[in-house]
């Protein structure tokens, strides 16, 4: 049984299997004895192992590494063997290459410049070796010229170049990559420099037939400078299956290739890309795809690619100059970052990454959402721009690049081929971008506020999100806290201030630190002398409650109902009282004398009756000095919010405004609650109109009336009431008076 077997090229999906020319070649010498395979009519064929039949004629049909495999069909020597031929239309497999493997056409121009690239690196390393030798001190650089007026688009390099039979076993073999083969001898030889490699681009050899995508025809003039003697070949073909190989004559060659060597690509537009031709257009094109190449590229005379890949140098090798100057390209803009962070790393894959942390950031100003700002790269190429699954999403805000030039590509590279390998680079790239922050943090906790301030709501949408990078976000968050004036403290901050009995990390949220320090839900923790967090954003309540946990501590909100200090390890005195003991305190006593027990119950009793739906229960709180009630448990005023925006397309439905009833808790020493005690049973008193009026108060402390207005009228009703009833002890003293 003998089974030989090359790649056959039927759809495009098929070409992520390629293989080195060694399969072609192991193919042929196994091929020797089995008789030729033959050219067949209708552009159809079957691979022909002599070469030299490609050399026969000036023109020549397209060539796929198909191959034809005998094997025998049954074992029995009574039956038959069968020799039957592997077939494909090259038509039909060269219009796959040139418009179903790529999604954007104007990738040919990053094709074609990377072919130029390697051809340039081919010359540069084989003169440094001895191979070549040239007199000439021409730089190493690609030219591209336009011609609106002919609709022509021509690049041309000076770099190593190709002989006739190269021409054919590169241009007109499918898939044949002569860089890769390049990169292959040179590993594979002894005592080669390794290094060497590192330029070389090109990796499937299908990158060329993308300039069918905008050509009606292509002209390659080549002469290579690896033959002294070798005269300049043109390769040409209008992609329908078949190229003619013609010799450029000795007086011609100087207008095809002025340094006699190189390659010069000359394309004939179609007449729907004719916009190709405009210089600006491949410009632009450059700079998006190409801008990093090793070699100077010129566009009609003009140097296009005048920035340098520092992210592939080592940091010691890059001015100051030479970052901001990256950084005011990649980042469109001519501030200076805050943070710049330039490393490598060799797990899963070798990677070079550059980022940068812009000063400002659009998305306050309501700009709209930032788009991901780092660029996916492979040996200074630009893969894939701005991808949305290199980095987490909160990350957007960087600005860079991520270089890998063993990433597995797709056919197009357009996109990295190994989609588990990508989410272990993202994993590795946002850790190492962390624990820089961390650093910062740490060693520089000025510039880090800086950052902080600016960034802070990406660090807690990552906390809300990404649940894998939690807990290292986690430490990276600053509060206010109602123990640090002008200041922000980390977590580990507030932790290493508690008291071993202290098991839970308390915080308020509030519009800003007045209305925290004012809250009734603070009052408690200053009375015990516990520290609490003072939030001040939207998404703060988010933050807490996915975290849930720090430090062996949970988080609980201030006003939650269960909050009970007395195990806490609080800091008061032993009789429980805090350290206010003025004549303030004692004055309020000696004006107000408590409800009793009975009283306090009874007051709650009514005022469950007379606020009705709205609660659901009354109850006597101890945690409260300076306030007369407070509601608890109550939902998220920031949640319902938020909830409330979701839902706009039921705005003006009761259900959606409707608040759900409250848990309510009265202070019985207050002097409101005992005043109250004695209207509730008074007729045509104004005690219906304040208990309303104190549980609106309650929901307004708790962030849970939006607007307020619907209170305006119950509000006028009280000032009447007050108004008279001064008005009517005015007028009795005055005629007790008289």
């Amino acid at each position: 049984l003998a089974i030989i077997l090359s790649e056959v090229y039927a759809n495009s999906a098929m070409f992520q299997g390629l293989r080195s020319a060694t399969s072609l070649a192991r193919a042929r010498k196994v091929l020797k004895p089995v008789a030729p395979a033959r050219l067949l009519s209708n552009n159809r064929f079957a691979f022909a192992p002599s070469a030299a039949t490609l050399n026969v004629a000036p023109a020549h049909k397209f060539q796929s590494h198909a191959a034809v495999y005998s094997r025998s069909l049954s074992t029995d020597s009574s039956k038959t063997a069968q020799t039957m031929e592997f077939q494909a239309e090259t038509r039909k497999l060269l219009d796959i290459v040139t418009h179903s493997i790529y999604t954007d056409r104007e990738v040919f121009i990053r094709e074609l410049v990377s072919n130029a690239s390697d051809a340039l690196e081919k010359f540069r390393y084989k003169q440094a070796s001895g191979d070549v030798t040239s007199a000439d001190s021409i730089p190493l650089e690609i030219n591209i010229y336009t011609d609106s007026n002919r609709k022509t688009l021509t690049i041309v390099d000076n770099g190593i170049g190709m002989t006739r039979d190269e021409l054919i076993g590169n241009l007109g073999t499918i898939a044949r990559s002569g860089s890769k083969n390049f990169v292959e001898n040179l590993k594979n030889g002894d005592g080669a420099d390794k290094s060497a490699t590192d330029g070389i681009i090109g990796q499937f050899g299908v990158g060329f037939y993308s300039s069918f995508m905008v050509s009606d025809s292509v002209e390659v003039a080549s002469l290579s400078a690896s033959d002294a003697s070798a005269t300049a070949h043109k390769w040409s073909s209008d992609g329908s299956g078949q190229f003619t190989i013609d010799t450029v004559p000795s007086e011609e060659v100087s207008e095809h290739l002025a340094q006699h060597r190189g390659s010069r690509i000359t394309m004939k537009l179609k007449p729907t890309c004719e916009d190709y031709a405009d210089a600006e257009k491949i410009k632009a094109i450059i700079k998006r795809y190409s801008s990093f190449v090793a070699f100077p590229i010129k566009v009609n005379g003009e140097a296009v690619n005048v920035v340098q890949a520092i992210w592939a140098k080592e940091k010691t090798a890059v001015t100051e100059e030479q970052y901001d100057d990256f950084y005011r390209f990649i980042a469109n803009t001519y501030d200076k970052p805050v943070y710049r962070l330039h490393f490598r790393a060799d797990a899963p894959i070798e990677l070079k990454c550059l980022f940068y942390v812009p000063r400002f950031h659009s998305e306050k100003f309501g700009m709209g959402r930032t788009e991901m700002g780092v660029n996916l790269y492979s040996r200074k190429v630009l893969i894939e721009s701005k991808p949305k699954d290199l980095l987490p999403e909160w990350l957007r805000f960087l600005k860079g690049a991520v270089d890998s030039e063993d990433l597995p590509l797709s056919l197009s590279r357009e996109k990295a081929q190994n989609s588990n390998l990508v989410r272990r680079i993202k994993e590795v790239v946002t850790r190492k971008f962390l624990r820089f922050l961390s650093d910062e943090m740490k060693n520089n906790p000025a510039s880090y506020r800086e950052f902080y301030l600016e960034y802070h709501m990406f660090l807690k949408e990552g906390v809300c999100q990404d649940y894998a990078f939690m807990g290292n976000l986690s430490k990276l968050l600053l509060f206010e806290s109602s123990s640090v004036e002008n200041d922000v403290i980390s977590l580990d901050d507030y932790i290493s201030r508690c008291t071993p009995e202290q098991k839970h990390i308390y915080y308020l949220v509030a519009p800003n630190r007045e209305a925290a320090l004012n809250s009734p839900y603070y009052e408690t923790f200053k009375k015990h002398k516990i520290e609490v967090l003072f939030l001040y954003n939207t998404i703060d309540d988010f933050v807490m409650n996915n975290i849930k946990e720090y430090g062996g501590r949970s988080f609980i909100s201030a006003e939650t109902s269960s909050v009970d200090l007395s195990k806490e390890g609080s800091l008061t005195s032993k009789d429980g009282e805090d350290e206010e003991s003025g004549d303030k305190k004692d004055d309020k006593k000696a004006a107000v004398k408590a409800l009793s027990d009975s009283e306090a119950e009874d007051i709650c009793a009514w005022l469950t009756v007379t606020l009705g739906s709205k609660v659901k229960s009354v109850k006597v709180t101890k945690r409260l000095s300076d306030s007369p009630a407070i509601v608890t448990d109550h939902e998220s005023g920031a949640l319902r919010r938020m909830m409330k925006m979701v839902e706009q397309a039921n705005a003006g439905r009761k259900e959606v405004d409707a608040l759900p009833a409250q848990t309510m808790e009265i202070n019985p020493s207050h002097p409101l609650i005992v005043a109250l005690y004695q209207l509730k049973d008074n007729p045509g008193s104004v005690a219906s109109l304040v208990a309303q009026q104190l549980l609106d108060n309650c929901l307004m402390q708790a962030g849970l009336v939006e607007d307020p207005r619907y209170m305006i009228p119950r509000l006028n009703d009280l000032l009447l009431a007050t108004a008279t009833h001064h008005k009517n002890e005015l007028d009795y003293d005055k005629k007790t008076q008289a």
